[in-house]
Order: structure tokens, then C-alpha cells, then sequence
């Protein structure tokens, strides 16, 4: 059994109240570390710790903030193995997954705001006429909340973590409660580069209480939120009446628009990728399939062949790639999404069901599954189902498509698979998302805006715009 503990103050410490939450391996179904199931006396004495360390970071130079995460950096890659190794275990993805995108994006999180900072530049206005010099200087917010999910942990965990100290903040984050061993093994890693105590406190716990207590803080100036949009919703409605700062990345219901000028054998592939990588467990899967007409048939046939012959294994073994979901809790409602899906009138093309032979029996495993629909205006179309579950449809016209794609409430991402340059900077406008990829997926430079529209969350996370999150602007103007 392992024990986790929160990370507060330069120290590995129980929750106050001594009390422990099980942590599951999803592959096996069964309890395998303990974490500490904090409350508000654990955030609030873990806020008096980043309080406490705000002013001397705060003031800390810009190329000492760039050395510490180029420290941190270097640190994860050093430990690369077994984090990828932790990642697995904890959340279920196959090993290959973690140790190709997961561990070596939370390294390149670190690096890149390491360097993101020393680029950040405030800006001067002169008005000769007027002889006045307005300038803006940007300070750093104070203590501020960073709350991450379980599909990616120790990636999206860094992803917000990284600008939030570059820019000079002091950090209270928890990591989901189903997910929090690589947190844990960072808290170590903070220990090894010499972090100062209080700058970066890490509070495990669940989300009702420890992340609750995160939110509504009054003394936490920011609250930085991956995962579902319901939960943003009720994140939105304490923080924002107390005028906090608040980047929330919620749900998505992405698009995957195919036409038949497409590079038929790369959009294939990518495809795959994009419907059942993690599980299907990433906010930008292309959960939707719609394909032209006339490329259905030859789309439908290679797609369900291909997917017959993915591998679904344990998440250690080197030949995996489909690993098992988070928890069996996520694997009943994906399931029951597909029963919904059959009552309405889709057909099951391939899987739909939970694995339970052999190694799988105790796990939380099931089948890569396609799901042909008749109509749009369906439920699986319409809800975030966030699993091994793609739907198809065809199409004929690109009005009809754009329709279709436009028609959730969500809008964080969608791909467009088409050789005319033309329609490809029309639909790039038209789409209601706020990332879309052309004949690409999961394409991602740093530098760029991260977020989307409508439910799919509020702000933009990455580059620049992280660091504009983390910082107050304040315009200073001098007459002469």
C-alpha cells in the first residue's frame, strides 16, 4: 500500500484531520495507495504557506524564476521511467502512452514557461503632443488555486502550474483524487531542485471538499479549472461573485469533419488517434465522425476494420493501446451513453461492451466502439461522453456538415480533413470551436491559445496568454 501525502510548506504532511481517501488501479479494480482526504483547515493552512512565500517570490528575478522550472524540467526528465510508470498504474493509459506524451509534456511545460517569462514584455505608449508617458507594468496576482483532472495528470497538472509560478504567483493546486501519484512524486522532485517552502502546495483530497474549499477562498485571487462543465459551472458561481480571476476548460464535443478530396490514408490513421487515444479520455477527441457521401462506404469499412484490430491490454504491457478507463464509475456511464445511443436508433458497428474475461475480469476495460446514427439530433451527439466512442454519419453538403458540427453546446475543438485550401478557410471560420485542425490532430505549439467557446469553458491557457491570466495589468501615466 502507498500513502500520499499533501505537499505544504516545503513538507510532506496527513491531512489535519488524519482521515484517507483509497486510490483504485483501474486495471485491476481493486485499492493499491491511500491519499489523504483534506478539508478547509488543510487548504487554509496551505494558503498561509503561499502567503506567507508571495512577497520574497514575488520579488524573486525573473531569471531565477526561468532557473527553478528549467530545474524542475530537468528533474522529470531524469525520472522519466517511473513517472510513466506511476502515470500508467494511476490512471490506466498504456505505458507507451504516458512515456510518448504525458511525462515528456509535463517536462516541456515546465521548460517552455521557463522561457515563456524571460520573453514577457510590458509595453510604453508616448504622447509627444501631450507630454505624457503611460506604461504598463504586469504583477503577479498572489496566491491562486490550480484544480487539474485525471485524464492527463501530471501534463495538465504542469500545464497550469508552470505559468502560475514563471509568473511570479505563489500556488495552492490539487490534483484529482483519482489520479494523484505523479502529483506526489512532484512534490518530491520540488524537494530534490530546491523550491522555496510555500511557493507550490499541492492538497489532495476530494473535490467537494478540498477543491470547494480551493474555490472559495478568500484570500486565493485566481482559480485555474480543468474538467467537466457542470463543475465549472458551480466553480463560476462561487468564484466569480467574489471577482476572482478564473480560466475554466470544461467539456467538448469535438467534430471530425472528413471530406472526399482528403489524403484518404493519413486521415485514416489519424483518425484512430483521434477517437480512442487515452481511451478516448481527452477533451479533444473527435468523439463525432462525419464523412461526404461518397467515401462513406470505403470511411465506414477500413474504419471498423481498423478498429477491430486495436489492442485493448493492460496498461503495462508494451503492446497496449487501449489501455483501461479511470474508474468504474466513468466506465457505467460510458456504457450506459451507448445503451442510450441503441434505444434512439444507432447501431453498433463494432464493441459497445465492458471486458470482463480473463486479466480483464476485476479491471475497467472496454471495447473501442463505432456507433452508426440515423439522425444527428440524438443524445450521444448532444452530451460529452468522454470514452471509447465515436459516432458516424455521412453527409453531402458543406451546409449540412457545418450544421451538424455547430449544433452542441460545446466548442472547444473539431478537424477538418480536405485539400481545398478554400473550403478549408471557410469552414476554419464558421466552426464554433475555439482550436480547429486541418488534416491534422493534436498538433500543439505552446505558444498558441488554448480554450474554447460556448459551454466548453471560459479564457485561454497557454503562451503569453497564461501569463496575461496570472498577472495584473496596471497602467502607470507620467506627464513632463
Amino acid at each position: 500500500m502507498i500513502f500520499l501525502s499533501n505537499y505544504i510548506n516545503g513538507k510532506q504532511v496527513s491531512a489535519i484531520s488524519d482521515k484517507w481517501q483509497d486510490v483504485y488501479n483501474p486495471a485491476t479494480g481493486k485499492v493499491y495507495a491511500q491519499l489523504p482526504d483534506s478539508q478547509a483547515e488543510d487548504v487554509e493552512k496551505a494558503y498561509k504557506a503561499a502567503a506567507d512565500a508571495f512577497p520574497k517570490w514575488s520579488e524573486t528575478t525573473v531569471e531565477y524564476r526561468s532557473e527553478m522550472l528549467e530545474k524542475i524540467a530537468l528533474a522529470i526528465e531524469a525520472r522519466h521511467e517511473e513517472l510513466a510508470q506511476a502515470e500508467s498504474k494511476d490512471n490506466g493509459k498504456p505505458i507507451t502512452l504516458a512515456r510518448k506524451v504525458d511525462i515528456n509534456r509535463a517536462a516541456a511545460n515546465f521548460r517552455f514557461f521557463s522561457k515563456a517569462i524571460t520573453q514577457y514584455s510590458t509595453e510604453a505608449h508616448h504622447t509627444a503632443g501631450r507630454k505624457t508617458m503611460n506604461y504598463t507594468i504586469r504583477k503577479p496576482l498572489g496566491v491562486v488555486g490550480c484544480i487539474s483532472p485525471w485524464n492527463l495528470p501530471l501534463y495538465l497538472f504542469s500545464w497550469k502550474i508552470a505559468p502560475a509560478l514563471a509568473a511570479g504567483n505563489t500556488v495552492v493546486a490539487k490534483p484529482s483524487e483519482v489520479t494523484p501519484y505523479t502529483a506526489s512524486l512532484l512534490a518530491e522532485i520540488l524537494d530534490e531542485v530546491g523550491l522555496p517552502a510555500g511557493v507550490l502546495n499541492i492538497v489532495h483530497g476530494l473535490g467537494s471538499s478540498a477543491g470547494q474549499a480551493i474555490v472559495a477562498h478568500p484570500g486565493i485571487t485566481a482559480i485555474s479549472f480543468t474538467g467537466g462543465t457542470k463543475t465549472g459551472a458551480h466553480i463560476a458561481s462561487v468564484a466569480a461573485p467574489m471577482f476572482k480571476k478564473l480560466s475554466l476548460e470544461l467539456g467538448g464535443k469535438n467534430p471530425n469533419i472528413i471530406f472526399a478530396d482528403c489524403d484518404f490514408d493519413k486521415m485514416l490513421k489519424t483518425t484512430l488517434l483521434s477517437s480512442f487515444s487515452n481511451q478516448g479520455q481527452i477533451c479533444l477527441c473527435g468523439s463525432r465522425i462525419y464523412v461526404e457521401r461518397s467515401i462513406y462506404s470505403e470511411f465506414k469499412e477500413a474504419f471498423v476494420s481498423a478498429t477491430k484490430k486495436l489492442r485493448v491490454g493492460m496498461p503495462s504491457n508494451d503492446e497496449t493501446q487501449i489501455g483501461a478507463l479511470v474508474s468504474e464509475e466513468h466506465l457505467n456511464k460510458v456504457l450506459s451513453f451507448v445503451r442510450t445511443a441503441e434505444e434512439e436508433g444507432g447501431e453498433i458497428l463494432t464493441g459497445g461492451n465492458r471486458i470482463t474475461h480473463g486479466d480483464f475480469a476485476t479491471g475497467y476495460f472496454m471495447e473501442p466502439t463505432i456507433i452508426e446514427l440515423k439522425s444527428d439530433d440524438c443524445t450521444i451527439n448532444r452530451e460529452e461522453v468522454f470514452g471509447p466512442v465515436v459516432t458516424l454519419m455521412p453527409f453531402d453538403t458543406e451546409k449540412e456538415v457545418l450544421s451538424y458540427a455547430n449544433a452542441t453546446r460545446y466548442g472547444l475543438s473539431a478537424t477538418l480533413w480536405t485539400e481545398n485550401l478554400s473550403r478549408a478557410m471557410r469552414f476554419t471560420e464558421d466552426l464554433q470551436a475555439g482550436i480547429v485542425w486541418v488534416n491534422t490532430w493534436l498538433n500543439r505549439d505552446l505558444r498558441t491559445p488554448f480554450g474554447g467557446v460556448k459551454a466548453s469553458g471560459v479564457g485561454r491557457e497557454g503562451g503569453f496568454y497564461a501569463l496575461d491570466f496570472f498577472t495584473e495589468p496596471k497602467n502607470v501615466c507620467i506627464r513632463y
